[in-house]
């Protein structure tokens, strides 16, 4: 497996500067992930598939869904790109690296799971800090426009919320300058993590039901459904800022009345 990924990586760096594979490349992958993830969502929720598993019995329109494809695009090319080719000159002073040798799994992991410790520390003051009075108007009501969520749903937000909540993305690996290797899974989790969160949908397999501090689609679906100064649930990934500092409470108490009522009607049927 290491010798195939180091003979792909190869072709890579001979076939391809270091700038477009950092660039470019980054762009490609992130495009790819994202609609390959998200898209199936948008199939789902219009066929009425695995309907039982949805968490909210409302659905958007398809013209909804076909607006936030659009603005997406245009979000995407408009303003993740150019960022991509910035902030290449940053992250090479800040020593990442594409040449071989690869690192080794130890020290990808190490680092990766360092970036989403400190993401989800900046997302959840910077998400906090949008659900204030003007800035929730001006800025993340736009991201808010879709109260029943779907996949692609997570990266549709205002530009400048884009480059505001981005930086809780990316300074953890401008901090350590990795591999680009690393970079790249690091992108992959991180959207993937946040199409689910964002999919609307709550599976008996869902990483919520496995990891109790993962927080997922059930716990970030509640925050969209309610008013933005009584919403919580900031978090990204993890959902442990929120627990310390209490922004979760609306959120458990929902869920302890819905086990307390379910073990109540189990009482009634036997």
């Amino acid at each position: 497996m290491a010798f195939l990924l180091e003979s792909a990586w190869l072709y890579l760096v001979t076939h391809f500067s270091d700038f477009q594979l950092a660039s470019l490349g980054s762009f490609f992958l992130h495009e790819s992930v994202f609609f390959l993830s998200g898209l199936p969502f948008i199939y789902l929720e219009r066929a009425g598939f695995l309907s039982k598993y949805k968490i909210q019995t409302k659905n958007n329109t398809p013209a909804a869904q076909e607006k936030c494809i659009t603005r997406l695009f245009l979000y995407h090319f408009g303003v993740n790109l150019p960022v991509m080719i910035l902030s290449y000159p940053v992250f090479r002073s800040m020593g990442m690296r594409s040449s071989l040798p690869l690192p080794s799994w130890k020290v990808i992991v190490t680092q990766i799971l360092f970036y989403f410790i400190l993401e989800d520390f900046v997302f959840y003051w910077g998400h906090r800090v949008l659900h204030t009075k003007w800035l929730y108007k001006h800025v993340h009501s736009v991201h808010h426009e879709y109260a029943t969520p779907f996949g692609l749903t997570s990266e549709y937000a205002h530009p400048a919320e884009i480059l505001f909540l981005g930086f809780a993305t990316i300074v953890g690996p401008a901090i350590t300058g990795p591999h680009l290797l690393t970079l790249w899974l690091w992108m992959v989790l991180r959207v993937l993590e946040t199409v689910e969160a964002h999919c609307g949908y709550h599976f008996p397999w869902s990483f919520s039901n496995l990891f109790p501090l993962y927080g997922g689609a059930d716990f970030h679906d509640y925050h969209h459904r309610l008013l933005y100064t009584k919403s919580g649930n900031y978090s990204s990934t993890f959902i442990y800022m929120d627990r310390i500092f209490g922004t979760d409470k609306g959120y458990r108490k929902l869920k302890a009345l819905k086990s307390s009522g379910a073990e109540a009607g189990d009482k009634q049927m036997q």
